[in-house]
């Protein structure tokens, strides 16, 4: 039943199912999906999917912090229980989760969910502030987390050995006011991964090779707003390496804004670690019917080095 509805709700799912069956990708990232205890909702996806395109055996999500209530003013605005106020914006819980399709199993006893991390416990945090005082109230700076939705390390069993996936989804670096909250927030949410690779967040070390860091950081290296340091940072680790995956007509770009007027941005990035050779990538970008939304799939084919 819950297939039927999912395969009629509107064209979009349709163009979602056609763009993946297309680039066929062994492991994907999927976000803004909404999240539900059981996964009926993802499986259903995963279902309609295999009936065009690839089987994924293992389907992953675990509960972002998207819609979570906080009981607190978070933004400011004087008003409780706004969708502004959760530790994610979100009108529910879950709302515009993240989630993994793999062909390979997830090893899950293995599995590392950093969205509980508070923001103030990011080394150097770029916490807000008015007046000299913690905006929007020290209560909620206690609280607030530092992901809008996840930060994640998976480890999959992928035949040729072990694979970490470091996966994220950042905020939206715009939407506050003077003290640039999501700004900062942003900043910090990408900047986590370096703190990651250093061992600020162990007790468990974070992998050294055969890794691949992914996700929408909503941040362009270049054009449009927020603090820049945080991804060029990141996009010149030498841990990490940039495949640059392109578009057909050679851009970087990986979303198309133009309907909000921010035009097209490179906000959605696949690095995988030095170890790694890369093989092919580039950015899928259908036209017309098939286009699902304003985000587009990045795609990186990587073989052992050597």
């Amino acid at each position: 039943m819950l297939r039927d509805i999912l395969r009629g709700q509107d064209a979009q799912v349709d163009a979602v199912v056609r763009m993946i069956a297309e680039v066929a990708p062994d492991i994907i990232l999927l976000q803004n999906v909404d999240y539900d205890l059981g996964l009926a909702a993802l499986t259903a996806l995963r279902d309609q999917i295999s009936e065009a395109g690839p089987l994924y055996t293992e389907v992953f999500a675990l509960r972002p912090n998207t819609g979570m209530t906080t009981r607190l003013d978070m933004d400011g605005d004087g008003r409780l229980g706004e969708p502004e106020d959760a530790q994610g914006y979100g009108e529910f819980s879950g709302q515009g989760g993240m989630a993994l399709l793999s062909r390979y199993p997830v090893e899950g006893e293995g599995v590392r969910d950093f969205s509980q991390i508070l923001w103030r416990e990011v080394p150097n945090a770029l916490l807000p502030t008015v007046n000299g005082l913690p905006f929007p109230s020290e209560a909620a700076q206690a609280a607030l987390r530092l992901s809008t939705t996840a930060h994640w390390v998976v480890p999959i069993r992928h035949p040729s050995g072990p694979l970490t996936l470091m996966a994220f989804h950042a905020g939206a670096p715009v939407f506050d006011g003077v003290e640039d909250r999501n700004g900062r927030r942003n900043h910090d949410q990408i900047v986590f991964w370096q703190h990651y690779m250093d061992g600020a967040f162990g007790p468990a070390p974070a992998p050294d090779s055969r890794f691949v860091l992914l996700g929408h950081s909503n941040q362009d290296s270049v054009k449009g707003e927020g603090i820049k340091s945080a991804i060029t940072g990141l996009l010149a680790d030498p841990r990490l390496q940039d495949p640059r995956p392109a578009r057909p007509n050679g851009g970087l770009e990986t979303v198309d804004w133009s309907g909000i007027e921010l035009g097209e941005l490179r906000v959605s990035y696949v690095l995988p670690s030095r170890d790694w050779q890369v093989v092919g990538a580039g950015v899928h970008w259908p036209v017309g019917s098939d286009v699902a939304g304003r985000h587009r799939i990045v795609w990186v084919d990587l073989a052992l080095g050597g």
